[in-house]
């Protein structure tokens, strides 16, 4: 028969903890979660954010690689932009495929972990993970550069702005999904339609023969010169760039649990919905900026005439500056609209990150503490993890948007590719196990099948390829960072997967296991005769072991001789023991006379009581030498040894538990009150009683 007692209490309202509940706000129980739940019109801003925010830096970057071989290379840009439309098309159509397949939330990671084998799984965890720490990164530092065109003065701190962007961020998803959603919603929102009103704007200025003009468009540019394969190259190279505008299509996959039932149809929409919108935007964004005649070069000093020493101002600025003019309400509207938006889409990856941590911690792959849900229902380890390895790769990359971009994308293509590889062998095999059984009863499960293959066979060829040109053309610009991280990144999960997987094997029970061990003895250890020690026997004695022993480790024959008599003078009721060590070492005298102890009383359980200082201030650890610690640490090495730590809090620990303790032990089990030993209800300074304190 089993008892079960539900917890019902809450923290104690000390200062650490009223600070944590500002912050991220009270905890929530695990019966709350289905609240937690997204609808559509808010899973969007959470999930497509980093998809929808690409579209502020694609262009730009597209334009930029172009730019590099003269202005003559523009022409190629509609094309290169077609080609990146299509594929994005083609990748929302196969990731609606394998939403449908393998709504659990594990994504590319368990398609190919279930269809390729272990090792590709990994490979692909590795790649995501990577993936989201550099969407935080490059996102915010696409952020900060829309900021600083806005307001250039920023500019000599722009990685202290990223930092606090990054730290921003990992408190408000400390908050919760839902909460975080109700932030990002405005800001997302916003972003689309002043970039939509924008675009329209333009077009329609265009249409009627006053089109909008960027402030770059006076600039010549130094071309440098290029041979045919190297032109081929730049084009690719282009394409590559561009392709950043996928990043984070896969996030929806990643995130189908977050959402409210029904969770694979709500999945799918929010899925066509970011797709649509991050297409027309991409698109409208390229056109304006070729109208305008924006000119972004990758090195400013190569644009004729430009001041290369001020920052550039981004694509973006550029183009609303065009189409609604410099400083004007619109132009700022849609630079803080673009700046929190992309500052934003690193939040895709706060709830991209931390899912996919917990899967992989459930899988073996990842530490179990990245499966711990915090006070608000949310993976918090996993969002902590990530802000720190973000504000690593933004101060050392200086928070510098053209170096970061470079290392982004191949982690999305390798997961992409690996991703619809494995969609593919899933279709293939649903389709085997289905070929001999009754037409009537599989027919709509083949034709879906059917649908499916051709989707993901074209989507498996685009990303294959893609994957191939990006390596390519980005590998010497930074890529190989990239390709360097994600194996030693695989090889560690692999790693642990092993160590958790040996740790299983010795700890699980077999028919070799048994119970019962002869004698029990409590070993009390004490170092001097103070009130702490006291309680430590007190429990050891109402714990009835069959012997109970009080040990002192005398440094020098004068500490034992001067406890014996104060042990004798307080007609304390418990044999002392009193062993010498000459080289001023604890922990293994005590090994020794529990090994001693066996050799001639037989192998009995040892209970070690150690009396230890609970505390209120944090300077007063450096002042305690923490030595109960130190030999519980050393003991716990010791077969059959168990530890109990006897706490003595001191009164600075009010501070900590809201009130002081200090009943002398035995008194409450004697029925004497607090107060006569100056306990919980006494006072600070409590005179100590004459007579010998009750053992029990």
């Amino acid at each position: 028969m089993s008892t079960v007692v539900t917890y019902e209490g809450r923290e104690a309202s000390d200062a650490p903890q009223l600070a944590k509940r500002i912050i991220i706000g009270d905890p929530l129980t695990s019966q709350q979660v289905d609240e937690q739940l997204l609808p559509k019109r808010m899973a969007l801003p959470i999930f497509a954010s980093d998809a929808l925010s690409s579209v502020a830096y694609a262009p730009q970057e597209l334009l930029m690689i172009l730019l590099i071989g003269g202005l003559a290379f523009l022409s190629f840009a509609p094309w290169v932009a077609a080609a990146v439309v299509v594929l994005l098309v083609v990748v929302v159509l196969s990731y609606r495929q394998l939403i449908k397949a393998y709504p659990s939330g594990g994504g590319d990671y368990e398609v190919a972990s279930k269809n390729l084998g272990e090792i590709p799984g990994v490979i692909v965890a590795a790649a995501l993970l990577v993936d989201y720490v550099l969407t935080v990164s490059v996102s915010i530092a696409s952020g900060v550069d829309n900021i600083i065109s806005a307001v250039p003065e920023l500019n000599p701190a722009r990685v202290e702005i990223a930092v606090g962007f990054v730290i921003l961020i990992v408190i408000v998803n400390l908050r919760g999904v839902r909460e975080a959603s109700t932030v990002f919603a405005i800001p997302t929102y916003l972003f689309i339609g002043s970039v939509a009103v924008m675009i329209a704007t333009g077009l329609i200025r265009t249409f009627l023969g006053d089109p909008p003009v960027a402030s770059s468009a006076e600039f010549a540019v130094h071309a440098e010169s290029l041979t045919q394969a190297a032109v081929i190259l730049l084009v690719l190279r282009a394409f590559s760039s561009g392709c950043s505008a996928l990043t984070g299509v896969e996030a929806v996959s990643n995130g189908v649990p977050a959402f409210r039932a029904p969770k694979i149809r709500n999945a799918q929409t929010t899925l066509a919905l970011m797709g649509t919108i991050a297409a027309l935007l991409f698109v409208g964004l390229t056109a304006l900026a070729l109208i305008s005649g924006v000119h972004y070069a990758e090195n400013p000093c190569h644009l004729i005439g430009f001041d290369c020493t001020k920052p550039q101002p981004s694509l973006m600025a550029q183009v609303a500056a065009a189409t609604f003019g410099a400083g004007s309400i619109p132009f700022f509207i849609i630079q803080a609209a673009t700046a929190c938006v992309l500052l934003l889409a690193a939040n895709t990856a706060f709830n991209g990150f931390p899912l996919l941590g917990a899967v992989l911690s459930r899988d073996g792959y990842a530490p179990k503490a990245l499966n711990t849900r915090g006070d608000r229902l949310v993976f918090s380890n996993g969002m902590i993890l990530l802000g720190i390895a973000a504000v690593v790769v933004l101060v050392i990359f200086q928070a510098n948007l053209t170096t970061l971009i470079q290392l982004y994308i191949i982690g999305v293509f390798v997961s992409f590719s690996l991703g619809q590889i494995g969609m593919v062998r899933h279709w293939k095999r649903l389709l085997r196990e289905t070929r001999h059984r009754p037409l009537d009863e599989v027919a709509a499960q083949r034709r879906s099948a059917h649908i499916g293959l051709a989707i993901n066979t074209c989507g498996a060829t685009l990303t294959v390829t893609v994957l191939l040109i990006v390596t390519i053309t980005k590998f010497t610009h930074g890529a190989w960072m990239v390709f360097f991280a994600i194996p030693i990144l695989a090889v560690l999960m692999m790693g642990i997967k092993r160590y958790y997987r040996d740790v299983e094997h010795e700890i699980t029970i077999d028919d070799t296991t048994h119970f019962g061990s002869e004698g029990d003895v409590a070993i009390v250890l004490v170092s001097k005769l103070q009130k702490p020690v006291i309680k430590a026997l007190d429990y050891a004695i109402a714990a009835n072991h069959d012997k109970t022993i009080a040990l002192h480790i005398a440094l020098t024959p004068q500490d034992g001789e001067e406890l014996q008599k104060l042990w004798a003078q307080h007609n304390i009721p418990v044999p002392l023991v009193i062993v010498d060590s000459p080289y001023r070492t604890f922990a293994q005298p005590v090994e020794q006379f529990i090994k001693q102890y066996r050799a001639k009383h037989g192998p009995s359980v040892v209970t070690v009581y150690l009396p230890q200082y609970i505390v209120g201030h944090w300077w007063e650890s450096f002042l305690h030498n923490r030595r109960a610690r130190r030999i519980a640490n050393q003991l716990m090495l010791v077969h059959g040894v168990t530890i109990t730590l006897v706490p003595w809090l001191l009164d600075s620990s009010e501070l900590i538990y809201g009130r002081r303790s200090r009943p002398v032990p035995g008194q409450e089990r004697a029925g004497r009150p607090l107060a006569l030993y100056g306990g919980s209800t006494g006072g600070r300074r409590a005179q100590r009683p004459q007579g010998p304190p009750e053992a029990g």
